[in-house]
Order: C-alpha cells, then structure tokens, then sequence
C-alpha cells in the first residue's frame, strides 16, 4: 500500500472512515424484525446518496449491493433480498464509501430485537477482539501482533476465527496490501509505519472455523450452520496511538488496551 502521510490524505480518510461509520451506525438503527434485507440495502443507498459520496461495494468485482447484509451463519459478502429478518437472528452489516477517492470501511453485527446469551456472548466477544488487535496497531509491531491478539482473544472464549477471509490494507481502493489475517500463520509478516490505514476486522464462529460458499458466489456461511459475527474498523496507524477512523464516539477514539 502506498502510505497515507500527508495531512490532506489524512484528513480525507477521517472524512471518509466518518462518513462510512455515520451510514452503519444509521443502517444498524433501521434493523427491526419484520424489515427484509433488501430494505436495509436501499435504506443504506439512500442514507450514501444523501451524503454525496458512493458505496464502495457497488460494482466492486461486480458485487451487486450497496452493503454486505449477512444473516446468522452467513459470515460476509450476504446479498440483499426478499428476506425479513426475525426476533432473534443477528445481522452483519458491512458498509464501505468512496470519498474524493480514499474509502472508509467498517462492520458490526447486531441483534435483531434480542438473541440468546451464547450469541451475545459471540457478538461481545467479537467486538473485544477487534479492539485487542486495534491496540496492536503500532508502528514497529506486525501484522502478527495483531492477528495473535484476535485469535487469543476469541479462542479463550471458546469460539473459532474464520481463516479463508482477512483484513487488509485500505485507502484508495477497497483492498490493498498488507492482508491481516485473524490468526498467527507461519512465516514473517510486514512491519507496521505510521501512514499504514488497515481494516482491521474479525469474522467469528461460534461453531468450527469451517466455511461453505454458496451458489450465489459471493455468501459466505458457516459450513455447520451456526452463527457467525463480524466486527471491522478503519484505522490510521500514527507515530503515537492508533486511530480508529470508522467510530462516531469521541471517547472512543483511542482502543481499549488488550488484556
């Protein structure tokens, strides 16, 4: 990736990271049982359209929605359509904006109505793993530093991190290097320098690590059926403490430390 230093890219990628965390925030508001994804999508269309700016999934290697809307044991890449979400399910929505050519990209999945506390957990715990790596984010680390965060995180609690799907790099297009996989692999990974924004985003299973993907070539689901969560934040690595630019909460501008 080509490191985003200047103070006008900067500013651009928090104007964006913003923008991108004002729609999710709105589209999560508008998840209510009886509401189909399809709803949500152009809810989410309209919220970008009044913004001025543009999704950056629309069209991106020809996915055909303007967010990623995933239900239950769908883990990423879920396609709007006809159906209504129930009390009950999670949704993963994944929303990412083109502004003046740099992207925000962020995600967060969320109850609809309520769920059971095992799924609960698996939202929560998700969320903490996201600011564990989040706390990793600093120049000299690597991106290991990060992954081995995620995955001890989730795997203390008993939960699985998906393999084949990882964060990565962003800026002015969607994906760029270095990929930020949610689990220590083998081998070195790239040391991290101020300048580096990374969409840093843990996808959970509460069963196996195992995927299927479905006829439709994008969905992405738990091979066992169960339900899977997804939480991912833009963030700014600086000479000093990471900064998330995909979160609205001034008080939140700084992770968590891990634990």
């Amino acid at each position: 990736m080509i490191p985003i230093k200047s103070k006008t890219e900067r500013d651009a990628m928090r104007v964006a990271g913003r923008v991108a965390a004002e729609v999710l925030e709105e589209a999560c508001n508008f998840v209510r049982p009886g509401v189909s994804t399809l709803e949500i999508d152009e809810y989410a269309a309209g919220l970008i359209k009044q913004k001025g700016v543009k999704s950056a999934f629309l069209g991106y290697r020809g996915y055909p929605c303007n967010i990623c809307i995933s239900v239950n044991e769908e883990i990423v890449h879920g396609l709007a359509s006809d159906r209504r979400l129930q009390f009950g399910d999670i949704v993963s929505l994944d929303c990412g904006v083109q502004v003046d050519g740099f992207i925000g990209d962020t995600a967060r999945t969320v109850s609809v109505g309520s769920c059971s506390l095992e799924v609960q957990k698996l939202i929560d715990v998700t969320r903490e793993a996201l600011y564990d790596g989040i706390s990793c984010a600093l120049p000299g680390n690597h991106v290991k530093d990060i992954s081995r965060a995620v995955q001890n995180r989730v795997e203390a609690n008993g939960f699985s991190v998906v393999r084949e799907f990882v964060g990565h790099g962003v800026g002015r297009v969607v994906h760029e290097e270095p990929q930020i996989p949610n689990f220590v692999g083998a081998g070195a990974t790239p040391k991290l320098k101020a300048g580096m924004a990374l969409a840093i985003e843990p996808m959970v299973n509460i069963g196996t690590a195992a995927i299927k993907q479905m006829r439709d070539g994008w969905t992405v689901i738990a091979r066992d059926g169960r339900p899977s969560a997804h939480q991912e934040h833009t963030v700014l690595v600086t000479e000093g403490e990471p900064e998330i630019l995909t979160c609205l909460e001034t008080a939140a501008l700084k992770p968590k430390a891990a634990s």
